[in-house]
């Protein structure tokens, strides 16, 4: 009986080894797929900027002294010719009416030596008739003739005189026409750097007092493009982007201007592209941050495949010789991975165009392997080239 139980259990162990060797070598490896299929492509370039007004005009002033008056604030709309403040104006009243007084004796000087011209030419010519009836001697018709010289000489001065009062006159008219703040464009202020009672101060740099968008309904975003990216990008290429206040609606644009000039920061050379924007609802603010992405290309109904798996690799030891060169993705077919060189196209980062290779529509590619490591369920174990 003993022999027997020996034997049975003997059996129930080479039967469970038996089953073990033929199960792990009957097991195979197990992969990851993802469908090839058609559809579109859009590759574009992303980049982050900032929303400005398309035109935007800085109101300073051009004299100094108080701020008596302002008549506009923040989003106020206002016209050419508009008055936006006043600087306290009773200097420079002051110095209008000194320059007049001045104008005015210059001009009364004026017809001074005026008369003193006439009298001076008189008596020249009373004493040349003297002389040449022997009246006189010649030493009185000198002086009368240095007498006329000088007389005309010192007219010409208080023209010149005259001239300068009128300029100095101007002057003072223009600074006191300068303490009117006035806008010199239609649009809205965006900006008001000054406060009733503070004073300013126009030396070598003019204040700016305010700051007037002229149309916020044309809008513009400077972005920062990549060394690595500018080459993709040209000038009338739609763009896309959100801004945060708005992070479910996407607004379009367009390229207008790639600048030459370098933004070099921390050795990271980028380049400033314009991108215009409508904003007739006015709901895009300057200073917003935009995120962008400017379409380089797009591809319609083409064959495509899942970046992952351009990524995957076999490990080596499951990895057939004579793998080849190029781009390249394992393909699973008879249940066995076969690798498959291809031409890839454009991409828009989850997915890439296929232009050329023995893949077709439904193949299976392969994006990752896995394999039975315990019963608390599968692991990915293939390479990963990132």
């Amino acid at each position: 009986m003993k022999k027997i139980i020996s034997l049975i259990i003997l059996i129930i162990i080479i039967g469970a080894a038996y089953f073990y060797i033929t199960k792990s070598k009957g097991e195979t490896q197990k992969f990851r797929t993802e469908e090839v299929s058609r559809g579109d492509i859009r590759a574009a370039v992303t980049a982050t900027g900032t929303v400005n007004p398309v035109s935007t005009v800085l109101v300073g002033t051009q004299v100094s002294g108080t701020i008596k008056s302002i008549y506009v604030d923040f989003n106020s709309f206002v016209k050419k010719g508009d008055l936006l403040a006043q600087i306290d104006p009773a200097t420079f009243e002051g110095q209008v009416e000194q320059a007049r007084a001045n104008l005015a004796a210059a001009q009364a000087n004026l017809e001074k030596a005026r008369a003193a011209l006439i009298d001076a030419q008189r008596t020249l010519e009373r004493n040349r008739l003297l002389y040449a009836r022997n009246l006189i001697a010649k030493s009185e018709l000198d002086t009368a003739e240095t007498n006329e010289m000088t007389a005309r000489a010192q007219l010409r001065a208080q023209e010149a005189q005259v001239e300068q009062m009128k300029a100095a006159l101007t002057v003072a008219e223009t600074n006191l026409r300068y303490t009117k703040i006035i806008s010199p464009v239609d649009g809205m202020v965006i900006s008001r750097n000054v406060d009733v009672g503070q004073t300013v101060a126009a030396s070598f740099q003019t204040p700016t007092l305010f700051t007037i968008a002229r149309d916020l309904s044309k809008m513009q975003i400077d972005t920062n493009v990549d060394e690595a990216d500018i080459g993709r990008v040209r000038v009338g290429q739609p763009v896309e982007f959100t801004v945060d206040a708005y992070p479910e609606r996407i607004f379009k644009g367009r390229v207008t201007t790639i600048r030459n000039a370098p933004i070099i920061v921390q050795n990271v050379v980028t380049y400033d592209v314009i991108v215009t924007v409508a904003n007739p609802e006015l709901i895009l603010k300057p200073g917003m941050t935009a995120n962008v992405s400017i379409i380089t290309a797009t591809k319609r109904n083409v064959l495509k495949i899942p970046n992952a798996a351009l990524r995957f690799r076999m490990r080596e030891k499951e990895e057939p010789r004579g793998k080849g060169k190029g781009a390249s993705v394992w393909v699973l077919r008879d249940n066995k991975p076969k690798r498959v060189t291809i031409t890839p196209g454009i991409s828009d980062g989850n997915y890439t165009e296929v232009v050329a290779g023995e893949i077709g529509e439904k193949d299976e590619v392969i994006v990752a392997l896995m394999e039975k490591r315990d019963k608390k369920g599968s692991v990915f174990t293939g390479r990963w080239f990132h």
